[in-house]
């Protein structure tokens, strides 16, 4: 079984802008498709990768070029201080979940199979997207739903969850379908469930909260003209990056000098990002949603 498919793995890479000798971050290390084609591309330059999932470490090369932390990319600044790298040559980050990740059932990533609601990317600690719906009240259930699946019902499912969980643990896929499953929208369903385990993986995994703290330490450690290559999924990752390329800030304000002049750290090399072609597509279909950005740091 393929680990993972790199979504834009040749744009992402030409976007990097390599340079033979330089440092590279690879953040979302995973099956090591975009690290495999960074060092490719480096003769004496480092490369240094995150994931905090431990099985992706069976995918590490022997390379006396490469290094993999086994970390959460929030804690990027202080873990290439360690290893000895006080700034870099560029920061590539594939979010999301790999296909590993959705094709072990155990994990809970995917509604499409039963299992446990883990959904957990460091299996080693934090709660589980179970614990969640067992110990959260109506309305932080519905806050998670609205503010990371965009369900404009969410109320009403999170009223379902509190009801279902009084009979019986919701502690499988299963157990969330059948408390949930007369909300969805005939013939919407697989989209609807898709937002549900979205929010959920979110909450779980304090996505948006560590991409906001990774990318202010990524702006930290870019050298002038050091490049952020990010590839999203979703609607709220892909603001969040966009907003911070474009201005510096996670709200897309734009701040202008006494003269009139936009003031923002990056330049932007794409500006309204990269998808995927027909090609890709017609190989990947998991790609469909992903969007490449590339920003320059001035």
């Amino acid at each position: 079984m393929v680990y993972h498919i790199p979504a834009l793995l040749n744009e992402s890479i030409d976007g990097l802008n390599i340079r033979p000798d330089g440092n590279y971050v690879d953040v979302t290390f995973g099956g090591g498709g975009h690290s495999s084609e960074i060092l490719k591309r480096l003769s004496s330059g480092k490369l240094i990768a995150f994931d905090q999932d431990e099985d992706a470490a069976a995918n590490a090369p022997a390379d006396e070029r490469f290094t993999l932390l086994d970390q959460n990319f929030r804690f990027l600044e202080n873990n290439l201080l360690f290893n000895g790298v006080s700034s870099i040559d560029g920061l590539l980050a594939d979010l999301g979940v790999s296909f590993h990740q959705f094709d072990e059932p155990e994990r809970g990533f995917t509604f499409r199979q039963n299992a446990p609601l883990d959904m957990r990317m460091n299996k080693s600690g934090g709660v589980t997207a179970e614990y969640l719906i067992r110990t959260l009240d109506e309305e932080e259930l519905a806050n998670i739903l609205y503010n990371y699946g965009e369900l404009t019902n969410s109320r009403r499912i999170a009223r379902e969850l509190v009801a279902a969980r009084k009979v019986k643990q919701v502690a499988t896929v299963n157990d969330m379908i059948d408390a949930i499953g007369r909300l969805a929208p005939f013939r919407q369903e697989h989209k609807f469930y898709a937002k549900v385990f979205q929010a959920l993986r979110i909450a779980v995994n304090h996505e948006i909260d560590y991409l906001k703290e990774m990318l202010l330490q990524a702006l930290a450690v870019l050298k002038p003209g050091g490049r952020l290559v990010v590839i999203t999924y979703h609607s709220l990752e892909d603001r969040v990056v966009k907003n911070f390329m474009k201005s510096g800030n996670f709200e897309g304000e734009e701040k202008k000098d006494f003269f009139g002049n936009i003031e923002t750290p990056f330049r932007l090399i794409n500006k309204k990002g990269t998808t995927p072609g027909e090609d890709e597509l017609a190989g990947n279909n998991r790609a469909r949603s992903a969007r490449l950005r590339i920003a320059e740091k001035l």
